[in-house]
């Protein structure tokens, strides 16, 4: 079965102010509801200043208790589309929106379930915790770490949800302007507990490494992580416009096999070109060789926003934190993340 387009168009029904700086986008696709877990998170492809630059914000709505889709934005200092959608999106606009993608889900289990959030990485933690309240008997403890109290995101959100669900979830507020950074020693003491948790973070890279580090265990640990994004490239980069090297650690490459030994065959936007296969080159670097303008965002294997679906070969993905099980077995795959391991591969955007 083909996978459905990846970008459609929404409308956007309603916003709302969640704090000074973060905003609540209610958006209804045109195609039809969007089916979607708890966690993930769709890619908005937008134009600024005539480019064209994709952004993954994570739903706030959860499938099992909201019937209107929600996501919510921060606003970042510099950064292009999250002030763009808060300096021009009102309600009746329209917005490209692909489907939804992401691991950063719910497992079948009944254990703890301990989140942790700083700043808009709440976003997620607040889908997730809808949905294990809803469907689930399990406990839910949150962390939440915000910068000052004009900062905090979901404050009666979650104070309705822990009346909702008393004795169930409990919420706390940890600001750095009172009491600055969390540490290691009170991400224990939140911990407290002896058995296993299932933990979830999302947030700033250091608060999430710190947490990561710290947690006590037994339990799982999951991360949400998203990729800085990259500039877009011009359709031909030329000597003034050197192309872009990936934002995720280079792997060494071997020399090139000569034309003939293999190829990588790319079909994008109705065009199609083969170029000689490179080994240990990403199939979207592949893309940009042979001259073409592939979606990207990320380029860290965590968005979606570069998937294709292979035709004919096969590549291994170095990263993938976007792709579910049934899509990888359908054929799918992050074109920042694949490397072909057969000698001929070809790959379609459509």
């Amino acid at each position: 079965m083909a996978r459905p387009p990846m970008f459609q168009r929404a409308t956007v029904t309603r916003i709302s102010k969640e704090s000074a700086d973060a905003r609540t986008f209610v958006l209804a696709p045109h195609e039809g509801p969007i089916t979607y877990r708890a966690g993930q998170f769709c890619t908005f492809r937008v134009e600024v200043d005539g480019r064209t630059l994709f952004r993954s914000y994570s739903m706030s709505s959860a499938p099992e208790t909201d019937g209107e889709l929600m996501t919510t934005v921060k606003r970042v200092p510099g950064g292009a589309v999250s002030n763009w959608l808060h300096d021009n999106l009102v309600e009746g606009d329209e917005v490209e929106m692909s489907q939804a993608a992401g691991r950063f889900c719910l497992r079948d289990t009944q254990v703890p379930l301990l989140g942790f959030s700083g700043g808009s990485g709440i976003t997620p933690v607040l889908s997730l915790t809808k949905s294990a309240l809803a469907t689930t008997a399990r406990r839910v403890r949150l962390l939440c770490a915000d910068r000052d109290p004009e900062s905090v995101i979901f404050d009666t959100a979650l104070t309705e949800l822990a009346a909702k669900y008393p004795g169930r979830l409990s919420v706390i507020r940890h600001l750095d302007s009172a009491s600055g950074f969390l540490t290691p020693e009170a991400i224990a003491e939140f911990v407290g507990f002896d058995g296993a948790a299932d933990s979830y973070i999302c947030g700033p890279e250091p608060f999430m490494e710190m947490i990561e580090k710290a947690l006590p265990g037994p339990g799982l640990i999951f991360s949400e992580r998203f990729g800085a994004p990259v500039p877009v490239l011009p359709e031909t980069p030329t000597a003034e416009t050197p192309a872009v090297t990936p934002s995720i650690p280079e792997t060494p490459t071997a020399p090139a096999k000569p034309a003939g030994e293999g190829s990588v065959t790319i079909i994008l936007n109705r065009k199609k070109k083969t170029v000689p296969r490179k080994d240990g080159e990403t199939l979207l670097e592949s893309a940009r060789r042979a001259g073409l303008t592939p979606p990207f965002s990320c380029e860290s294997g965590n968005c979606a926003t570069c998937m294709a679906k292979v035709l004919k070969g096969h590549a291994t993905l170095r990263q993938n934190n976007a792709l579910t099980d049934d899509e990888l077995d359908e054929g799918y795959v992050l074109t920042c993340q694949a490397i072909p391991d057969t000698d001929s591969i070809t790959v379609d955007y459509e």
